[in-house]
């Protein structure tokens, strides 16, 4: 299985051609630094995100196991479960994604729109409930109802984020350690840490 990944580290001066080896450089510059970013935001599936590095441990593992169906949960704007659907389209499986509505918005923009509006279009089932407040549970209660339809599923936790899922970032931690030996020299780094998967893959240094 191959899912394709961009995996840039942003730096003025690093030359661009190295875009076709998937380093693709933009540069950020403060006053007082010279600022990197790990542009994981251009990865070409489903208009981008991180999570890609995590799927692509965990849908292999699904393949593996001979899942025909992916099963996640998120916010209904949810940029994990977007990706999700989007990896199961490309690999023909099916996927149901478990929906909260964090924020209690009757808006239509949000309920309709922008990730939600992808799932539709890569023809996701969805399921709503009222909140996330056991997922890990939730999700096996979900899949004991998919499995009783006939479908064989694989439960992908909220982000991604599982010891395998985490793997994805730990790859990122070597690709950032390769292109700072090749091309540039880095303090600190910081990272955003939601259901903390890329901050866990991170901090196993290589």
């Amino acid at each position: 299985m191959s899912l394709q990944k961009l995996n840039p580290l942003s730096a003025p001066g690093i030359d661009r051609r190295a875009d076709a080896a998937g380093v693709s450089p933009a540069s950020v510059r403060s006053p007082w630094a010279r600022n990197f970013i790990k542009r994981d935001d251009t990865t070409p599936l489903a208009m981008g995100g991180n999570k890609l590095r995590k799927l692509e441990f965990l849908a292999a593992d699904a393949l593996r196991e001979g899942a025909d169906t992916l099963i996640t949960a998120g916010a209904i704007q949810s940029n994990h479960v977007r990706q999700t659907a989007a990896v199961a389209a490309k690999l023909g499986l099916h996927c149901v994604a478990l929906l909260e509505n964090p924020i209690g918005t009757r808006a239509e923009n949000y309920l309709s729109n922008g990730n939600r509006l992808l799932l539709d279009l890569f023809n996701t089932q969805v399921e709503m409930c009222d909140a996330l407040t056991d997922p890990a549970a939730q999700l096996d209660e979900l899949a004991t109802r998919i499995e009783a339809q006939g479908y064989r599923p694989y439960v992908i936790p909220v982000g991604g984020s599982n010891a395998l899922g985490a793997l994805g970032y730990v790859e990122s931690a070597l690709e950032i350690s390769q292109q700072c030996e090749d091309a540039v020299a880095i303090s600190s780094v910081v990272v955003a840490s939601g259901s903390a998967g890329t901050h866990a893959g991170l901090a196993v240094r290589p």
